[in-house]
């Protein structure tokens, strides 16, 4: 009995076993073609298939359907050649037709030639000639293709390669995908057809009315236009240029973003932005940089260095207005200050040096510091401080201190002596950029420490008066003047009272000046970016003639040792599937 289940046992597997094998072999089936006949002058013994008025001839193979107007069959290498009008199905997604087609039944490789046009759901490919393996699901060409998805655009390229299981196509060389708004050009694009997804290798470009993408690395969303580009990245709007390690794009919006070693250029206002996040709104010509962020506007002789934790640049160039708030600064080199925030008015060319209203701040900057500004060895400060410039010449023009204006400079031998003056408003004014003459208006006080040409102290002098008008040369005080003076003396130093030496409201504030653009961040808590990952890595794709490829046609050739081998026939002669290469960082 155990014999018999044994017996019963193998039969069935050899039953499976050869089912599975005639299964493997399944060869090609005519099943239609108005007549058939055998021609003398073709070789090997061929059969040939011609259509009939009703319908073309048709045969299958392995879930394919293939119509033409006249086939050729080579039973013995199961080979078929299709020639005019020629359809090619594969089950309800994938439809090609073209002139001529050549079918390997022992390969499942495919060849069309002629007005080649492949269709899947979603885009539509016209190439000349256009290589099928249905075991690999892959379709290739490399006599230069043509591309068409409604909602992207048509793509073209020299190269380019279908993968069907993953509605995926790679297209290398000379890509260009045209769409209505913009045109994208690059060395190697993967392209996914049911979502619209493109990935970018190489140096490439995305070129619209208003906006001109760079990248060598990156992704855009055909679907919702957006995008996510890296390596040497950079967004040209107008006259905007954004540069960052990582940026982000949304054409729809006119907006673009970018993080780590930002820089925003303005070719029109001659103006740098930098730091380690930037928002920029093209519709709103407007501009968001925080993480270090740094103005810079250019001069030929010395460009202006602004920096805050927020810088935020509005309105069209003609009407631009920048604003840098908390704890922020200035530098040139003659000049230098800090505030809580800082408001330029390009248009009419006013800076405005301000304190910010944050009260239950546990920031003591914001409650008692007031706008403080350096010229050469001057301290200027008050409760407002705004610099005027020419906005054509692009030099300062004046200077003006609203409210508790005092002017401190420490003097030059005395270790704890300091030259004060202080009134309610300063009025300064600048030529070639220098400040060469201040005005100290109402409820004018000053302590002077006065010394000869031999730096020998003479004397301390203190006076009060309704104005004082300061006339400065090369960078130092030649004259002070007194106007309406209410009184004053000058005193010897060993009689003038230490506790008298300063004015009320002195604060001498040196430490705090910036000596050079380095300088302009010392106050900052340490920086901490994110880490960008990034986009993939290129990874070159396996050849469309692999080995395992190579083998199939190999044994194609086997099953007529002695004829030619017409499946490799019009196989590429070398291995074409490998992509130009792409620099990698």
């Amino acid at each position: 009995m155990n014999r018999l289940k044994q017996l019963v046992f193998l039969l069935g597997f050899f039953t499976v076993f050869f089912s599975f094998a005639q299964e493997e072999k399944q060869k090609i089936t005519i099943k239609y073609a108005g007549n058939a006949s055998t021609a003398p002058e073709i070789e090997d013994g061929a059969l040939v298939f011609l259509r009939d008025k009703s319908q073309q001839v048709h045969f299958t193979h392995k879930g394919i359907n293939m119509w033409c107007d006249k086939a050729i069959y080579y039973e013995d290498q199961d080979f078929i050649e299709a020639f005019s009008n020629v359809v090619m199905k594969q089950g309800d997604t994938i439809n090609m037709v073209a002139k001529y087609v050549e079918y390997s039944g022992i390969s499942q490789l495919a060849f069309a030639s002629g007005d080649v046009v492949l269709t899947e759901p979603q885009s539509t490919l016209k190439t000349d000639t256009l290589r099928f393996d249905r075991t690999k699901q892959q379709a290739y060409y490399n006599t230069g293709g043509t591309v068409v998805r409604d909602s992207s655009g048509t793509i073209t390229s020299q190269i380019g390669r279908y993968y069907m299981n993953s509605s995926k196509y790679q297209f290398i060389t000379d890509v260009v995908l045209v769409n209505p708004q913009y045109t994208l050009n690059t060395e190697r694009l993967d392209f996914f057809t049911e979502n619209g997804h493109a990935y970018l290798f190489g140096p490439s470009t995305i070129t619209g009315e208003t906006s001109k993408v760079y990248c060598e690395r990156g992704f855009y969303n055909t679907n919702n236009d957006t995008g996510h580009f890296q390596r040497n990245a950079k967004i040209d709007y107008d006259n905007r240029t954004v540069e960052g390690d990582s940026l982000y794009f949304d054409r729809n919006k006119s907006f673009a973003s970018a993080s780590n070693n930002i820089t925003v250029t303005d070719t029109l206002n001659n103006s740098v932005a930098k730091g380690h996040y930037a928002e920029v709104w093209r519709a709103k010509d407007s501009m968001y940089i925080t993480k270090r962020a740094l103005a810079i506007t250019v001069q030929d002789r010395d460009s202006v260095y602004m920096h805050a934790d927020t810088l935020m640049v509005t309105g069209p160039a003609e009407n631009r207005i920048t604003r840098a708030y908390y704890n922020a600064k200035l530098y040139k080199s003659d000049l230098a200050g800090k505030s809580d925030s800082i408001h330029v008015d390009h248009k009419k060319g006013l800076t405005e040096m301000i304190n910010l209203s944050r009260f239950n701040s546990e920031d003591a900057f914001a409650l008692a510091r007031k706008p403080v500004l350096w010229n050469v060895e001057n301290q200027m400060t008050g409760d407002t401080i705004h610099l005027i410039s020419n906005v054509k010449t692009e030099q300062l023009d004046s200077l003006k201190v609203f409210d508790n204006a005092f002017i401190v400079s420490k003097d030059t031998v005395s270790e704890n002596g300091y030259n004060q003056i202080k009134g309610q408003s300063l009025i300064g004014l600048f030529k070639d950029n220098e400040l060469y003459n201040v005005d100290i208006i109402k409820n004018a006080e000053t302590i002077r420490y006065l010394r000869n040409d031999n730096q020998e102290l003479i004397g301390i002098q203190k006076s009060k008066s309704g104005l004082i008008n300061v006339k400065i040369i090369d960078q130092a005080v030649d004259e002070v003047r007194f106007i309406n003076q209410i009184d004053g003396d000058i005193f010897p130093e060993e009689e003038f009272p230490k506790n008298a030496r300063q004015l009320r409201g002195f604060d001498w504030r040196g430490e705090e000046r910036p000596l050079s653009v380095e300088d302009l961040f010392k106050d900052d808590p340490p920086l901490d970016l994110p880490v960008i990952k990034g986009l993939e890595d290129y990874v070159p794709p396996k050849e469309f003639l692999d080995d395992e490829t190579t083998k199939r046609i190999e044994e194609a050739g086997e099953a007529a040792p002695n004829k030619t081998n017409k499946a490799a026939r019009n196989l590429p002669k070398k291995p074409t599937g490998t992509p130009v290469k792409i620099k990698e960082e």
